[in-house]
């Protein structure tokens, strides 16, 4: 038994030992908290206490089955298969099925995924005549879903003043309405979705004392992992069951509570020796993950935060190096920045792509990286979502291009016929396709001229097929004397597509009005850069043939291959790296800008950055840009005022290359091995042309709207053509049109 033990630091195993009441567990990142339950586990098993007798809650199934598996290798399969071990839902839908007619429902009742649950809320809104633009089923499912985890039910929701007056003020007052008919519903078609495994099983114990002491007599022991993103009903339904052994441990770090649009409560992890008064505090502070520097300077980062349990967590691994940080002057330069620096590391540390992590606050941020990824031939992956181009209303604003460029294409005019909905539904497409098929016409001509084709469809019909028609035809026009930036604005404001998305308050829905502004930066770079270059004819056809280069290529067809990730940062938790790039450090972007003048949000949000820092093993770099497109123009951005909190003896700041009038130093920014060749030809180089054009001259040094500081080689041409070759420090040589190009003078 001695032996079991010895693989544990001395933290860990008091932590184990300890089974005679109430315990929490603050485990710093990477301190072995996943060990420390599996051990206390195998340590009740091998003591005698039954299987049965042991309930171990979990969030995700992957953890359970980890969990297991280790602990079936210690004390046996056999005695490990009869553990009550798995997510809250799971448990509790095998009690609920097991206790079903004590409220009203049988034992093999439905349980509704998420899409289930919208699909009968869609249906409510619909029969109740609502309009589904104001009652979007997806903002309404968040609301119930909210209430549901705050323990209020239908009747509830209805005399609570506060959660009424804000439906109104959104101009959803009919919410509680809609609540109460998709309780009813559920009940009656014997249907369950996932909030209700929750909240039928905390009314159950509630309701029924026999059957809550069966449970408690039976569950002797209860442990919860992750215990900071428990939400109000988890953090009830627990009490529940130990509200007399009291034997219940919990393990999690309140450092790491990033989920609270989840409905998680940090109070939970917080308060908990509030609810257990004779409860035993344990910290696991050794971190076996990081250098002493990232460890170090994550501790100095969480100590601004008021609300937490102090500790101070310590590494006994090499200092390592400081964590770099690098400003860029805009997005599109950071990004290539960040591509160049992963591919320098890769060359001269000897690291491999899957080595490598770039992390960002929105899924929107991630466009600009994997252009330039792409563009020095790094492979990567996008980690828990889509590449930017495959995501549904990226897709959807292409199609709209796609069919503006070529009428006849199928799949697109399909796509958004009836999106934004104008009420063409799956019947009238039918019919389209049959007509089309029957006269091997395209769809678009059958729309077109649907008389000649005896289309048949009702005059209803026929008015909204005519005005979509329209629709499209005006963009058609528009496109002979737009560029592509100026019709994909024009697509995203006449269809109505923005507006319906901005109607979209849940997390979700923001996430995709972010999307859609970041193709429209992308479209204002990609026409920008072309009219600099003297391209000034700059058409819709020729963003889609850059950007299917993008979206035909599958990335993720070698789940083995060595690739870079790229995610959000609450999908990064739990996961390590060796390097990791935490970008798009500045005000409003990280924090958010909806946190402003919410001190909880902000401490949540600082949070959110310890967990970035935290998945690193050896390297952290931290980026931000000092400008951004958006809303149709640049802005000037701040850092983030997290960059302070972090003390300025762990950071670095990195790289800026020297330039001079005449030379410049080598850069130490390597993207492949062809650019060093280049480089040392570059050393030597001397333009034959030295004209003056106006205030410039070859040597001077410029800064770029987007593509930051360079040095002018070669300045060719005059008036209208006058041309300047410059080397920029990010995105090497390119050769800019001066009557369009936008760019300052930094040293002459």
């Amino acid at each position: 038994m001695e032996q079991f033990l010895q693989q544990l630091n001395i933290s860990q195993r008091e932590a184990v030992l300890y089974n005679d009441g109430p315990s929490l567990v603050i485990a710093g990142a990477g301190s072995g908290k996943t060990r420390v339950l599996t051990y206390k586990i195998a340590w009740l098993l091998k003591n005698g206490i039954a299987p049965y007798s042991i309930l171990a809650l979990t969030f995700t199934n992957k953890a359970a089955r980890e969990m297991k598996d280790r602990i079936a290798q210690m004390v046996g399969e056999t005695t490990a298969r009869y553990l009550w071990m798995g997510t809250f839902h799971s448990i509790f839908s095998r009690i609920l099925r097991r206790e079903a007619e004590k409220f009203g429902y049988r034992s093999d009742f439905t349980i509704y995924d998420s899409q289930d649950s919208k699909n009968l809320i869609k249906a409510i809104i619909k029969e109740k005549s609502l309009d589904d633009n104001t009652y979007k089923p997806s903002i309404v499912q968040a609301r119930i879903s909210r209430a549901k985890n705050a323990l209020i039910m239908p009747e509830m929701y209805a005399r609570d003043r506060e959660l009424i007056a804000d439906d109104r003020y959104h101009k959803r007052d009919r919410i509680c309405e809609i609540y109460s008919a998709y309780w009813q519903r559920c009940r009656t078609s014997g249907v369950m979705d996932f909030d209700d495994l929750l909240l039928y099983t905390y009314m159950l114990f509630k309701d029924n004392t026999d059957i809550v002491e069966r449970y408690r007599n039976q569950f002797r022991f209860v442990l919860v992992d992750e215990y900071q993103d428990t939400n109000p009903v988890q953090h009830e339904i627990v009490k529940q069951l130990a509200e007399e052994h009291h034997r219940v441990c919990v393990v999690g770090d309140d450092a790491q509570s990033i989920y609270s649009f989840r409905g998680a409560t940090i109070g939970n992890i917080l308060n908990f020796q509030k609810t257990y008064p004779e409860s035993k505090l344990f910290k696991l502070e050794q971190n076996y993950r990081s250098t002493k520097t990232i460890v170090n300077a994550a501790n100095s980062l969480i100590e601004k935060n008021k609300e937490q349990i102090p500790k101070v967590v310590f590494s006994e691994k090499e200092t390592g190096e400081k964590i770099k940080l690098i400003n860029a002057y805009s997005d599109y330069e950071e990004g290539y920045n960040v591509a160049a620096r992963i591919a320098e590391m890769r060359m001269l540390r000897q690291y491999e792509y899957k080595d490598f992590a770039i992390l960002y606050r929105t899924n929107a941020q991630s466009r600009i990286f994997e252009e330039a990824l792409r563009k020095i031939n790094i492979p990567y992956r996008i980690y828990g979502g889509l590449s930017f181009y495959q995501r549904k209303e990226v897709k959807d604003v292409i199609a709209y291009m796609r069919l503006v460029t070529n009428p006849n294409d199928e799949e697109a005019l399909k796509r958004i016929i009836n999106y934004p909905a104008r009420g063409i539904g799956n019947t009238t497409l039918g019919k389209i396709i049959s007509v089309a098929d029957t006269h091997r016409i395209s769809l678009w001509e059958a729309i077109s001229s649907p008389l000649d084709y005896n289309l048949n469809v009702n005059s209803g019909t026929a008015k909204k097929l005519e005005g979509f028609k329209g629709l499209i035809e005006s963009f058609i026009a528009a496109n002979s004397t737009h560029n592509a930036y100026e019709l994909g604005g024009e697509i995203i404001r006449q269809t109505g597509m923005f507006n319906e998305l901005h109607n979209d308050r849940t997390p979700e829905g923001l996430s995709r009005v972010q999307n859609v502004e970041e193709l429209i930066n992308s479209l204002n770079e990609f026409v920008s850069t072309r009219i600099e270059e003297g391209r000034e004819d700059v058409k819709t056809g020729d963003f889609l043939s850059e950007i299917s280069l993008m979206t035909d290529r599958d990335t993720d067809k070698d789940e083995n291959a060595s690739m870079v990730t790229m995610m959000t940062i609450h999908s990064a938790k739990g996961l390590e790296f060796k390097n990791i790039f935490v970008v798009g450090m500045e005000e409003d972007l990280f924090p958010s800008e909806m946190c402003k003048g919410n001190p909880k949000e902000i401490e949540e949000e600082r949070r959110l950055f310890y967990v970035a820092i935290t998945r690193a093993e050896e390297n952290v770099v931290l980026t931000y840009a000092k400008s951004r497109f958006r809303n149709g123009q640049w802005q000037m951005f701040t850092p983030s005022r997290f960059l302070k909190d972090i003390h300025p003896d762990y950071i670095h700041t990195s790289w800026k290359k020297t330039y001079k009038k005449t030379s410049y130093s080598e850069p130490e920014i390597l993207p492949n091995p062809q650019k060093l060749l280049r480089i040392e030809e570059e050393k030597t180089y001397h333009p034959v042309v030295r004209q003056t054009i106006g205030n410039l001259s070859v040597g001077i040094i410029i800064r770029h709207e987007r593509f930051g500081r360079g040095r002018i080689l070669e300045l060719t041409g005059e008036n209208e053509n006058a041309k300047a070759t410059v080397e920029f420090e990010s995105f090497g040589r390119k050769q800019l049109l001066l009557k369009f190009a936008k760019f300052e003078v930094v040293d002459g």
